[in-house]
């Protein structure tokens, strides 16, 4: 059995970590191989929406494998970018929608791979944590997703205590979308995805992409960037097909061009 699993479902990749004996624990090998998976999902002109999740129904991914003889911590210095932190550039600059189907409790390096995905559904028994502190060390990398994502005070207590927060909370601070029964958790997926699936692969793909490039920039240079960007958006095959379907009142078939 492989430790991720990359399964195309319609306009779909699933991308699941399969290690439901060591609660999804995550290694360099997952890593790499779900920069695969959504290098693959990019490749594909058919692929419009990726999925993250874990195998089982206890854990998401529970950080980094801790277990003897895994190596953790134990970095090659001689090499430039460990494979978390390709992984987290990698998902950043994806121009497809990243889903977080959260089916379980996310953890330390868990944090990372929920906070790097653009949207979150979770089941309402899961709990979320960084109990880095714990063991002597601190969640250093994926403080680079999750500063922007958990509000500054909530941010430092789960850092500084290590102590975990629930499904509620995690919605109530933004960490989540929804929040749902385990029974729910594929449902209400759907839905969400029907939503995505239906509008134009074009415009989420470069919006996407142009929606990253402006957190870097500040207003005047991030309204002069799009500009530049509805401009070439309105020369794009989907917009001439959306204000078709508009005029003559029936659904748009998107060329995705």
């Amino acid at each position: 059995m492989t430790d991720v699993l990359i399964e195309k479902r319609g306009h779909v990749q699933w991308i699941i970590i399969n290690r439901e004996a060591r609660r999804n624990a995550m290694n360099d090998d997952v890593c790499n191989a779900i920069i695969a998976g959504m290098n693959a999902a990019t490749a594909d002109p058919d692929i419009r929406a990726v999925v993250l999740t874990g195998a089982g129904d206890k854990a998401f991914c529970a950080g980094a494998d801790l277990s003897a003889g895994s190596g953790s911590f134990k970095y090659d210095y001689s090499k430039v970018g460990l494979a978390f932190v390709r992984l987290m550039k990698v998902s950043r600059d994806l121009t497809l929608p990243l889903i977080a189907r959260v089916n379980g409790h996310a953890m330390a390096g868990g944090m990372g791979m929920l906070g790097m995905c653009d949207m979150a559904i979770g089941v309402d028994t899961a709990t979320f944590g960084m109990p880095e502190v714990k063991i002597g060390i601190f969640p250093m990398q994926i403080m680079a997703v999750l500063q922007r994502l958990i509000p500054s005070r909530k941010l430092y207590e789960m850092a500084l205590t290590g102590e975990p927060i629930t499904a509620a909370e995690a919605l109530d601070i933004g960490l989540l979308n929804y929040v749902v029964p385990a029974a729910e958790l594929d449902t209400k997926l759907d839905w969400l995805l029907s939503r995505l699936l239906n509008k134009s692969p074009t415009a989420i793909r470069r919006g996407k992409y142009a929606m990253r490039v402006t957190e870097q920039l500040n207003f005047d240079q991030a309204a002069v960037f799009m500009e530049a960007q509805i401009g070439t958006l309105a020369l794009t095959e989907d917009a001439a097909e959306g204000r078709a379907a508009f005029i003559e009142k029936r659904a748009p078939v998107w060329p995705g061009r």
